[in-house]
């Protein structure tokens, strides 16, 4: 069973996105922000984390800094309600991004994408 962390610091919608993939066979942690994502990454293995832009303390971009220079190479979706962010070099880096819906039909296709990519590639 793949293990995803969900980084929003929205609660009804880290509830949602929770509640969805674990209907759908996922393991899943939450995280309200990135540096509570970074401590859990530090203690637990994931397979895919699904992180939001817009967050305290520690705001997605700069976590996915710093999720990059770790020696893990985790697959990282942004899934933002902020198109423009898309524009922002750092967010490059991550494995997908895509725009908040209320239909989850196409985060769940890219999860599914990046895992089957992950395991062809042995990570």
């Amino acid at each position: 069973m793949a293990r995803i962390l969900i980084v929003e610091d929205e609660e009804n919608l880290r509830e949602l996105y929770a509640e969805e993939l674990s209907e759908s066979g996922y393991e899943v942690e939450k995280a309200h922000n990135g540096k509570d994502a970074l401590n859990l990454i530090n203690k637990k293995d994931f397979d895919i984390v699904l992180m939001d832009i817009r967050m305290p303390e520690m705001d997605g971009i700069e976590t996915l800094g710093k999720i990059i220079t770790m020696e893990k190479k985790i697959p990282v979706i942004i899934y933002t309600a902020y198109s423009n962010y898309k524009s922002n070099f750092m967010t490059w880096t991550a494995d997908a991004y895509l725009t908040k819906s209320s239909n989850l039909d196409e985060l769940k296709a890219k999860i599914e994408e990046l895992l089957a990519a992950k395991k062809s590639q042995g990570r």
